[in-house]
């Protein structure tokens, strides 16, 4: 018996307009609330993204895990361009607190690194 255990997978729903940067391999953070069931979230656990309603998944390995008081100290250190390549820095934060209020982000924010999972 080897002790290498197989990889955590956890499944979260993405929106479109995410899942599609994830499955191009060009988004390489993924922002989250720091909800107690994503608490223990590490590196090398996987994450299968699927679009809500959909059969459409995505799996990426967890390179780190990083956690932030608010949304904005994430993108200020992380960089809004890994987060999402495709919208501003001030566009970014909106569309992060139209998805989680203030109650959401008080519980704190994890960047999480991703990198897509061949095949």
């Amino acid at each position: 018996m080897s002790g290498t255990a197989a990889p955590r997978v956890r499944e979260l729903n993405l929106y479109r307009r995410y899942f599609d940067l994830v499955a191009a391999g060009r988004k390489s953070i993924e922002v989250r609330v720091k909800y107690p069931r994503l608490a223990d979230l590490a590196a090398g656990d996987v994450i299968r993204f699927r679009i809500k309603a959909t059969h459409e998944t995505c799996d990426v390995r967890v390179t780190r895990v990083n956690e932030y008081k608010t949304f904005e100290a994430l993108l200020d250190s992380e960089g809004p361009a890994n987060v999402n390549p495709m919208s501003s820095r001030e566009e970014q934060l909106a569309n992060i607190r139209s998805i989680y209020g203030p109650e959401k982000e008080a519980l704190g924010a994890l960047a999480i690194g991703i990198e897509l999972i061949e095949g």
